[in-house]
């Protein structure tokens, strides 16, 4: 008998639900169900349909039983920073609203109010980005206070969805640090800064880390799929689950992990808090056993896949990445600029930039790409330079993990610019480092470096 394990992956844009097992040595992955996810316009604001993205999750558990390969834990993952209020009867408090919401504009002024960005940076060492948790729960506090009052539970996404299955509730510490409320040295929440903003600390649970059970299946959810298994915790931030997945096996290693945002770092045993940190938007989220990763949020496919959907999805990523190839269009924006993150038009929004900065303006759907994927790759470039300033290390290989590595063009790109070998895949990474956590837990592995190992065995990995 095998043991399978299930990791429900849920992107920005899509979900899918991955069974794997270990055969041989090595990890076989079994794509069992996929789905679209996206944010929705509700009353003029960003908010995701969890309600919609349950039944899906609950639909792919079933797909299991249907295929007889019923596993003996499963896990959840999902994008960082989003999160519910629950009141007293568990029920959700106010709307769900995603990270591109525009309801947080001005919210970072009302917490430098309370304590200074410095400061807030030196404690936590999340770098500022408008959509964290800290500044969606000070837009509560503005807009919402009555939700504030009545929550009797904060829950991050993932959290929640393992809180539907099991009737458990356990808040997952890789995921608790992208709210900026958990303190970098302490590693727990830092319940001084709660106090000093005046978000109740009853609401928050202690955090468990990756490998923690949450419990099993309801007997309501039992019935419904039709078995029961163990909830497992994995590192429930996706770019958590990714990094785990980087098949390298020295301590220095450098990694993008590519999809709708580029996470681009190393990995620390400690933060790094210091003020120059602070200047050029470095974060030190938290990563499987506590093992820091130390990146900076790139804005990332998130450009290509707004273009593509405004091409009417005529264009395949393949497709898009040898027309850029061909075009050798010179100009170049700056990928993290604030224009980027939820325009309109993303071809607009490009050729805006571009016309202001007095450079030739892309027309071709070729001339775009090729915009997008040299401005990513210049990014890369200078984001490694900045990281070897700030760690004071060499790193000679970067790993590209997630779907971005699929990209070619981009890869190649990277290569070129950074000077430094590049190792693209596995393109799954987020659902492997979600099963290496549970596997992990089940004895398939000693440990991380052993369940890496496997991954470098398991699947190609292309050099550039």
């Amino acid at each position: 008998m095998k043991n399978y394990y299930l990791a429900v992956d849920i992107g920005a844009s899509s979900g899918r639900h991955i069974l794997g097992h270990i055969e041989d040595g090595r990890m076989i992955l079994e794509e069992v169900y996929r789905f679209q996810n996206g944010m929705e316009n509700k009353g003029g604001s960003l908010c995701w349909d969890v309600d919609r993205l349950f039944t899906e999750i609950k639909t792919g558990i079933k797909e299991c039983k249907k295929l007889g390969k019923i596993p003996v834990s499963m896990g959840i993952d999902t994008w960082a920073v989003d999160y519910v209020l629950l009141d007293e009867k568990d029920q959700i408090l106010g709307k769900t609203y995603g990270y591109r919401d525009q309801r947080t504009q001005g919210m970072d002024q009302k917490v430098y109010e309370k304590i200074s960005e410095s400061e807030l940076y030196s404690r936590t060492g999340i770098q500022k980005q408008i959509f964290n948790t800290i500044y969606q729960l000070m837009a509560v506090k503005e807009q919402n206070p009555e939700h504030l009052e009545k929550a009797k539970t904060f829950l991050m996404l993932p959290d929640y969805f393992h809180f539907l299955l099991t009737g458990e509730k356990k808040s997952e510490y890789t995921n608790a640090t992208s709210t900026q409320l958990v303190h970098a040295k302490t590693n727990d929440w830092d319940w001084k800064l709660m106090e000093t903003l005046g978000y109740d600390k009853k609401m928050f649970l202690p955090l468990s880390q990756p490998g923690t059970t949450v419990g099993t299946f309801t007997k309501e959810i039992a019935e419904e799929v039709g078995f029961s298994c163990q909830v497992v915790l994995p590192a429930t931030h996706d770019t958590g689950s990714a990094v785990m997945a980087v098949p390298c096996q020295e301590e220095n290693c450098l990694y993008i992990s590519s999809g709708t945002w580029s996470l681009m770092g190393t990995e620390n045993s400690q933060a790094i808090c210091s003020e120059e940190s602070r200047n050029k938007n470095f974060t030190n989220e938290g990563g499987y056993n506590y093992r820091y990763r130390y990146l900076k949020n790139i804005m990332g496919l998130w450009m290509i896949q707004s273009v593509r959907h405004e091409l009417d999805d005529q264009y395949s990523f393949a497709q898009l990445c040898q027309m850029a190839e061909e075009s050798g269009f010179p100009s170049r924006v700056d990928v993290n600029d604030s224009a980027f993150l939820a325009p309109k038009h993303m071809i607009t929004a490009i050729q805006d930039v571009c016309a202001h900065s007095g450079q030739p303006v892309p027309q071709t759907p070729g001339e775009i790409a090729a915009v997008i994927y040299e401005s990513l790759a210049d990014s890369y470039s200078q984001t490694l330079e900045e990281i070897e300033g700030l760690t004071g290390k060499r790193y000679d290989t970067i790993h590209i993990v997630g779907g971005g590595s699929n990209a070619e063009y981009l890869n190649k790109l990277t290569a070129e610019k950074s000077g430094r070998r590049v190792l693209a895949g596995p393109g799954e990474a987020t659902a492997i480092g979600n099963l290496m956590a549970q596997m992990i837990k089940n004895g398939e592995f000693k440990g991380l470096w052993e369940a890496r190992a496997c991954v470098k065995q398991s699947f190609e990995i292309q050099e550039f």
